[in-house]
C-alpha cells in the first residue's frame, strides 16, 4: 500500500462538468459534519468549489448535530428530508432499503488505489479516497521515559505498563468515556487485533451464523477490556469526559497513553511542538504480531431518492477528487490518501514527524485487517450494531459479566439480520 497519486485537474471534471445540467426547483442537500479539523471554512469552501463542477447547482448545506451522522440521517429520512449527499455515513445501514446510489466502477477504477475497497454486495457507495487507522496507540514521550518504559509489543507488556504508570500515580490510558464511538477504541483495538486478526474472515462468519460474540475466541479479547478497566488503566471519571476533553487531557499531560484513530496525527488535533513530544505504536497482541486496523473511508454517498440524481452524482465524484479536501484532509485530520498519480509529497503538505511514524505503520508489512465497527464494506457490522457495540466500553465499567453482555448482542445481531 506504498501508494498514492493522484489525478491531474483536468480529470477532476471527469463524470461531473460534462453530467447535463438539470433545471432545479430546490437545492440539494448536503449532510455534513463538524470537527476541530473539518469546520465550517473547510466545508463551505469545499462545496462551493464542487458546485462549480456542475452546471447549475445550488447545494444547500445541513449539520449533523452530533458526531452520530447514521443517527441523524435516519432522524431526517424518517421524517421525509433525507438529503441528496451524505458526508460519512456508514451505508450498510442504508443500502438495505434501497436509499443510497452506488458509483460507476469504471470511474471508480480510474481515481483509486484500491476501487474495491468499500465494496458492499459488489456495489460501493461511498469513493475509497483516503485511510485512516482506527485505533493506533499514542504515548507520552517524557511520561515513558521518566518511569523507564518502552512502548509495549505484546499483551503482557501493556499490562505491565499500565500498572508501573497507575503505581506511579500516573493515568495510564485516556479514555473519551462519556462518547460511545470514542469511548469504544479499545474495544475496536482488541477486536480488530484479537479477533480479525486471527480469523479475518469472522464478520462474515457472523452474517453466516457461524461464529457468535459469545465464543470464546471475541469473549476473551472483551474480557481484557474489563481488565484495563479493573487494573485502573483510566480515570474513575472517564465516563464523564468527552471527546475533545479527552485530547486535551492526554495532550496536556494528564495521561500516558491514548487509543484514537490516525486524525488525531493531523494538525486540527495536535500542534507541531505537541506531536514532537507523543509517539505511537499498534495495539499489542498475545504474541507480538502487529495487526493494523484499517478503514479505506471516503466522504460522499448519494441518495437514490435524490430529487436530481445526475447532478448528486457528479457533485459527489467533483467533491471527492478535489486536491484541496485532500490536502487539508492530509494535514488537519491524519489522512493517507488513496488516489492514483500522485505521491504524498506531491500534495505540499505538512505534516508532522507524527504523521510519518503512523504513516509507516499503515504501509510498512503487516497484518492489516478491518477496523472493527468502522469500515464501509462487506465487513461492516449489521444495522444499528456499531452503537452497541461501542456502548460496550461504557457499560464494561459496572458491568464485568463478559458472557451475558455479549449474549445480548448476540441476540441484537440476530434481531438486526432477521435471522
Amino acid at each position: 500500500m506504498r501508494l498514492i497519486r493522484l489525478l491531474s485537474a483536468a480529470a477532476l471534471a471527469v463524470g461531473a462538468a460534462a453530467m447535463p445540467a438539470h433545471a432545479q426547483d430546490a437545492p440539494l442537500t448536503f449532510m455534513t459534519f463538524e470537527t476541530p479539523a473539518l469546520n465550517a471554512t473547510f466545508w463551505d469552501g469545499s462545496i462551493a468549489r464542487a458546485s462549480e463542477k456542475v452546471p447549475g447547482l445550488t447545494v444547500k448545506k445541513i449539520i449533523s448535530p452530533s458526531a452520530d451522522r447514521n443517527a441523524y440521517a435516519k432522524q431526517l429520512q424518517a421524517s421525509g428530508q433525507f438529503p441528496d449527499i451524505l458526508a460519512s455515513i456508514n451505508p450498510k445501514d442504508f443500502i438495505e432499503a434501497e436509499l443510497l446510489l452506488p458509483f460507476d466502477q469504471s470511474w471508480l477504477e480510474e481515481n483509486f488505489i484500491q476501487p474495491g475497497g468499500n465494496t458492499i454486495d459488489g456495489k460501493v457507495y461511498i469513493p475509497p479516497t483516503n485511510a485512516q487507522v482506527i485505533p493506533l496507540v499514542y504515548y507520552n514521550k517524557d511520561v515513558f521515559a521518566k518511569h523507564g518504559l518502552q512502548p509495549p509489543k505484546t499483551w503482557a507488556e501493556l499490562v505491565n505498563v499500565v500498572k508501573t504508570l497507575r503505581a506511579g500515580g500516573v493515568t495510564p490510558m485516556e479514555l473519551a468515556g462519556a462518547e460511545p464511538w470514542a469511548a469504544g477504541m479499545p474495544l475496536v483495538a482488541l477486536a480488530s487485533a484479537d479477533v480479525l486478526g486471527k480469523d479475518p474472515d469472522w464478520i462474515r462468519k457472523r452474517f453466516a451464523g457461524e461464529v457468535k460474540f459469545s465464543d470464546p475466541l471475541f469473549a476473551k479479547a472483551m474480557q481484557k477490556a474489563v481488565d484495563l478497566v479493573g487494573m485502573g488503566a483510566y480515570d474513575p471519571g472517564a465516563l464523564s469526559v468527552d471527546f475533545t476533553t479527552a485530547n486535551k487531557n492526554f495532550l496536556d499531560g494528564k495521561s500516558a497513553m491514548y487509543a484514537q484513530g490516525s486524525w488525531l496525527t493531523g494538525s486540527g488535533y495536535i500542534s507541531a511542538e505537541k506531536a514532537a513530544n507523543v509517539g505511537v505504536f499498534p495495539w499489542p497482541t498475545d504474541d507480538g504480531t502487529i495487526v493494523i486496523p484499517f478503514n479505506v473511508g471516503g466522504t460522499t454517498s448519494v441518495s437514490a431518492g435524490s430529487k436530481a440524481p445526475d447532478q448528486a452524482i457528479a457533485f459527489a465524484k467533483a467533491w471527492s477528487l478535489d486536491p484541496k479536501n485532500l490536502a487539508t484532509l492530509i494535514e488537519t485530520d491524519g489522512a493517507f490518501p488513496m488516489m492514483k498519480k500522485l505521491s504524498l509529497a506531491d500534495f505540499g503538505v505538512k505534516v508532522s514527524g507524527l504523521f510519518e511514524e503512523a504513516y509507516g505503520l499503515a504501509t510498512a508489512d503487516s497484518t492489516k485487517v478491518s477496523a472493527f465497527g468502522w469500515v464501509n464494506n462487506d465487513n461492516a457490522l449489521a444495522p444499528g450494531v456499531n452503537d452497541l457495540f461501542y456502548a460496550l466500553s461504557q457499560s464494561f465499567f459496572s458491568d464485568t459479566d463478559v458472557a451475558g453482555q455479549l449474549a445480548r448482542l448476540d441476540a441484537d445481531w440476530d434481531a438486526a439480520t432477521g435471522r
